[in-house]
């Protein structure tokens, strides 16, 4: 069976103004033909089989929105080749666009004034769904969450979270092949992620809907997805399972550690301690992601027993968090 989405040897390039300053430079632009050429996506390959949940991760501006858009059709590739679901995606907009369903930040598919059925009717309609397969899907939204509360609820009187459960649902309401989840936890509380993730799992696992996720939520990526690719500044660093990425990182340990006195500042001195290893902390801990090869935590442990008193500790493996953020300073080496 071929794969759902192929991409090959894809870049996008955008030309850009070069912008002078002040109103005699503004003017001046008007008449500019001084441009620039960014490379937004450059040379990406990945093939994704259908019912994977891959998440697309990078820092802002790596490229990730730039290669979703062309996967949706909404932008044209410079130069390679990308197929979804067969379909060359800015070629066959109408037929792509039937078999992708998509959730885009805080742009909502949904009307505002409408109660929530209206909104879902409206979709039924568009994506002329069979009214037995819209009443199952009814069936089977009712059963993985309790959608009566909100099915006659306004959009504008819902909750973000609502709202954001809503669209989810929406954008896998015509049963597409393909759903891409841009930031789909954003703002939420914990409940409300919880509820969500489950209910991206429970559709993909009995519709085997491909999911295509970015997120800067590792929360997000641990608990939906086997496989990561993750993109920079335009370029792929990696395209495996999170478990592979960490064995990179082998060496690295988080430290965590209790001690009297007040948390952040007591971390800001134990950081002058021990410049060479990222110290972090939050309402119950401080964390220290020492590297073995530097250092081992017992000794670590032994400086900081001199200029601190440590209550507590920890030692944990280093997190999918802290994988991710080495990454995007280091590369992959």
């Amino acid at each position: 069976m071929a794969p759902i989405i192929e991409i090959q040897n894809v870049t996008k390039e955008f030309k850009v103004l070069n912008r002078r300053e002040g109103l005699k430079g503004s003017i001046r632009d008007l008449f500019s033909r001084n441009y620039k050429i960014v490379r937004a996506v450059d040379n990406v390959s990945m093939t994704i089989e259908q019912g994977e949940i891959v998440g697309y991760l990078g820092p802002n501006g790596a490229g990730k929105s730039t290669t979703i858009k062309m996967m949706t059709g909404v932008l044209e590739p410079t130069s390679g080749q990308i197929l979804v679901g067969g379909n060359v995606p800015y070629k066959n907009r109408t037929k792509n666009a039937q078999e992708i369903g998509v959730v885009f930040g805080q742009r909502s598919q949904l009307w505002w004034a409408l109660p929530l059925v209206e909104s879902f009717k409206i979709l039924r309609d568009i994506y002329q769904i069979p009214e037995k397969n819209y009443q199952e899907m009814l069936d089977f939204y009712q059963s993985l969450v309790d959608i009566q509360p909100i099915l006659h609820k306004p959009v504008r009187q819902m909750s973000l979270g609502q709202r954001t459960l809503s669209d989810i649902l929406a954008a896998f309401l015509h049963d597409p092949k393909i759903v891409f989840l841009d930031e789909p936890t954003i703002g939420l509380d914990v409940s409300m992620k919880a509820k969500i993730r489950t209910l991206v799992q429970a559709l993909n696992q009995e519709k085997k809907t491909t999911v295509i996720l970015t997120t800067h939520d590792m929360g997000d990526v641990d608990a939906l997805c086997r496989r990561i690719v993750i993109i920079d500044k335009g370029k792929m660093l990696y395209d495996n399972d999170i478990d592979h990425l960490k064995s990179f990182f082998g060496s690295y340990r988080t430290l965590k550690i209790r001690v009297e006195g007040e948390l952040k500042a007591q971390a800001q001195a134990i950081q002058k301690e021990l410049p060479e290893f990222p110290v972090t902390a939050d309402e119950e801990w401080i964390s220290i992601l020492v590297d073995e090869d530097k250092a081992k935590v017992i000794d670590v442990l032994g400086r900081l027993q001199s200029s601190c008193r440590i209550t507590d500790m920890q030692l944990q493996e280093i997190s999918s968090e802290d994988v991710i953020k080495k990454i995007y300073e280091e590369g992959v080496k």
